[in-house]
């Protein structure tokens, strides 16, 4: 595990000359950012439990860090669980996933309940369609009008009541071998685009603004017309600042609170 070839393959993107951090990543710590990239390499299996990692001073060498840094983030996940220190061996994978460990990805997104409690959602997929993007999705997603796109709709639900409808549009050249049926599109979408196209959502941006509910919102979050609807545009970007969804919500927040909180 502790030669050139393995660490390139690890983190490619610290070999490239013009290598730069992500928006997202411009305003972390650096040693967040290594944190992450540790994280990611693990969680996609290429470094199983079991695995010794390399020193300290080999993986400040290859991500172009001090060892300070790799120290502490290597310390952060030891805390978490994901990694062990051991004497004569050195730091070893654990294969335990921290509780929050998905909350990696998202930790911008939150649902809570009027008492203030963190809600847990789960999707149910509705459609999923490919066609042509709209004007408004062309310019989102930067792509030519009427590019190819993936449009996914979907309603998420908290303790089985359903509070928000999302459409979520992906440019689908980008995306070869996507599901063609919504049941079979995962839940989890930022971790499915990092899994399979090593595609990672580092950065977010919404527009939030409140409308009075249509037809669909209606009958899909079970309201009676007259209802306020919370509605946000959202473009994820990826690693390279790419926009790579453009996501359309509806929420109501009859018992629920929506809060972008970053940490």
């Amino acid at each position: 595990m502790k030669d050139d070839e393995t660490l390139q393959a690890l983190f490619p993107k610290a070999q490239d000359d013009d290598f730069s951090p992500s928006m997202a990543e411009r305003a972390q710590p650096l040693y967040l950012v290594v944190k992450k990239q540790i994280f990611e390499a693990i969680m996609m299996g290429k470094w199983p439990a079991g695995t010794v990692l390399p020193s300290e001073v080999e993986l400040a060498r290859m991500l172009r860090v001090s060892v300070g840094t790799i120290r502490r983030a290597l310390s952060e996940l030891t805390n978490e669980g994901m990694l062990s220190r051991r004497r004569k061996t050195g730091t070893v994978v654990t294969g335990r996933t921290p509780q929050h460990s998905l909350r990696f990805f998202f930790q911008y997104f939150r649902l809570h309940g009027l008492d203030g409690s963190l809600q847990h959602s789960q999707a149910r997929n509705l459609s999923l369609e490919f066609g042509e993007a709209t004007d408004i999705e062309s310019e989102n997603l930067r792509v030519v009008p009427a590019a190819p796109v993936i449009r996914l709709s979907r309603v998420r639900s908290a303790h089985d009541r359903p509070v928000m409808i999302e459409t979520v549009t992906m440019p689908s050249e980008k995306l070869a071998d996507f599901p063609r049926n919504a049941e079979d599109v995962p839940a989890l979408l930022f971790l499915y685009l990092l899994e399979h196209y090593d595609i990672r959502i580092s950065a977010v941006r919404e527009k939030i603004a409140a409308e009075l509910a249509n037809e669909d919102d209606l009958a899909y979050l079970e309201l009676e017309a007259p209802s306020a609807v919370l509605t946000i545009e959202e473009v994820a970007y990826d690693q390279t600042g790419t926009p790579m969804l453009f996501t359309k919500h509806r929420a109501t927040t009859r018992n629920h609170r929506y809060i972008n909180e970053l940490q």
